[in-house]
């Protein structure tokens, strides 16, 4: 009914004909007259509309409640489907796939470049006063593509942009909600944030059941992160100087770092560690102390993917040190 169409008895108790189309009260595809009609997930769609979606691009008509009703439509309809549940759900009614005119496959976006920019172009309405630097969208971005290529996940499923998506958004409200209670501004993204992706990524990644592994979804994640950490680590930062900052923590140095610990905590704490506050120049050379901070806790990060150093976490604190 509202894709097609159904009997308006209104329209009959005025006397209307149920033989006319004066008696419908039309649906979607008919209102897109001359129009392009986008249709997402279809294998979902229930096979009585399936039927009447094939009548209406083979035949133009269809019946509604037994009465044959002529379409003159001239309209162009877009289905959408994961490629798994189309070709072998069997969901999807094969007298529709033939009248289905092309089959465009889409493909993940090939370089990391791309990506961002697909998810700066779909989070234009996230906070514009947090500021993301470019090393945290990077981070973002590759979390997906180590799913994307990950053996725990199930690949059959896929892994959309919407992660990437949903991912920027729940880093920038944990950085605004930061800015809140600690009245910083402007709020600046950290590593630390990531720490609220279980909630953003858990629903949309699909483990694959039938591998041996034993994994749990957070610790797949976890993985995931850190080796995106490590990647984009690499990327920023030289490995001159890695090892003096090894061999300092080794001498019984902690730092702590947090979603909630204010940037001047950062630059109290780091007189221990200064090779760690001279790398943090390598990722941004800005002197706010916020992106300081920020800068800060991506150089420890990285060192500890990069197994140099160890960490815990312990009532959202945590803890680098060399263990």
């Amino acid at each position: 009914a509202d894709v097609i169409g159904e009997i308006d008895p209104a329209k009959l108790i005025g006397g209307v004909s149920m033989s006319t189309e004066e008696a419908l009260h039309f649906g979607l595809i008919p209102r897109m007259h001359r129009g392009i009609f986008a249709m997402n997930e279809l294998p979902e769609l229930d096979e009585l509309v399936q039927v009447g979606l094939f009548n209406i691009l083979e035949e133009r008509d269809v019946q509604i409640r037994g009465y044959p009703i002529n379409f003159d439509l001239d309209i162009i309809i877009l289905f959408s489907a994961n490629p798994a549940t189309y070709n072998r759900s069997g969901k999807v009614i094969p007298q529709l796939k033939d009248r289905i005119g092309a089959l465009i496959q889409t493909h993940y976006p090939r370089e990391r470049e791309l990506g961002i920019e697909i998810t700066r172009q779909e989070t234009e309405s996230a906070d514009q006063s947090v500021v993301v630097p470019q090393f945290m969208r990077e981070v973002i971005e590759q979390i997906t593509i180590q799913a994307r290529k990950s053996k725990y996940i199930d690949q059959e499923s896929g892994v959309s942009a919407r992660i990437s998506n949903a991912n920027f958004r729940t880093m920038v409200a944990s950085a605004k909600r930061r800015g809140i209670l600690l009245n910083e501004s402007p709020a600046v993204a950290r590593i630390s944030d990531l720490g609220h992706l279980y909630s953003s990524s858990l629903g949309k990644l699909e483990l694959d059941l039938m591998g041996s592994h034993q994994m749990k979804e957070y610790q797949v994640l976890e993985a995931m992160i850190a080796e995106a950490i490590r990647t984009v680590f690499q990327e920023y930062v030289e490995e001159h100087g890695l090892l003096e900052i090894s061999q300092i923590f080794s001498k019984g140095v902690k730092i702590e770092v947090g979603d909630l610990l204010p940037s001047s905590h950062y630059a109290e704490r780091l007189k221990h560690v200064p090779p760690v506050w001279e790398k943090a120049f390598e990722v941004n050379a800005a002197q706010d102390p916020a992106v300081r901070a920020s800068c800060v806790e991506f150089v420890l990060a990285g060192l500890h993917a990069s197994d140099r150093i160890s960490r815990s976490q312990r009532h959202g604190i945590i803890t680098y040190e060399f263990d």
